[in-house]
């Protein structure tokens, strides 16, 4: 039975130290490396956002957490980050990046957001994922990453809506909690969707 990890933005920009910080969001890493032996196949995404993408507030000037309607679709504005072939862009030094067999670029259309790995906001454009995927035809996806309420939620929803048998790691995944409750409001939203929720140690027996 192929089994294939799926780790979302692990980058530096979502590190505590980084642009966008994610609350305790390089812990993840030491957990994900635990992880990956246990998988045939190992994805990872990245934001890859041109300098000057309409989601950040500095393009608009406003501030972070503003929402405005980029493209049609309704975006919360963030500060600069995961600009492409910069240290915010890449993965959080430790992550054991010789096990990836295959990264998925997302958010590099200056127009759109994309916090899926699968699509951009809009549901327009496909970043390629679920083509390589089916060049792998994994029985099981298990989503690990950054950040529950956003960009593994929206991935999660978008594998378990093409079908896959969807797998959400509680513990290699870690929330930016712009408002209280969102971590806990997305993980409903996941697990209504048909995702499983699981721990590491689930896995590692």
């Amino acid at each position: 039975m192929s089994k294939t990890l799926i780790i979302v933005d692990v980058q530096n920009d979502f590190s505590p130290s980084g642009a966008l910080p994610v609350p305790d969001g390089d812990s993840v890493v030491a957990v994900i490396n635990r992880l990956m032996p246990y998988f045939d196949h190992v994805i990872a995404t990245q934001d890859w956002h041109p300098a000057g993408h309409g989601s950040f507030a500095s393009v608009h000037h406003q501030s972070p957490g503003e929402i405005i309607e980029l493209n049609g679709v309704e975006q919360i504005l963030w500060p600069d980050h995961c600009v492409q072939s910069t240290w915010g862009a890449e993965f959080i030094p430790g992550l054991t990046t010789d096990k990836i067999e295959h990264i998925v670029y997302k958010g590099s259309h200056p127009d759109i957001d994309s916090y899926s790995g699968f699509f951009d906001n809009g549901k327009q454009q496909a970043t390629g994922l679920n083509d390589y995927l089916n060049t792998i035809h994994p029985c099981e996806l298990y989503i690990a990453g950054l950040a529950t309420d956003y960009c593994v939620l929206f991935t999660a929803l978008d594998a378990a809506a093409l079908g896959f048998k969807t797998y959400v790691i509680q513990d290699a995944c870690r929330a930016v909690n712009l408002n209280s409750g969102d971590e806990e409001n997305a993980l409903n939203q996941m697990a209504e969707a048909g995702c499983h929720l699981v721990c590491s140690a689930d896995l590692l027996c």
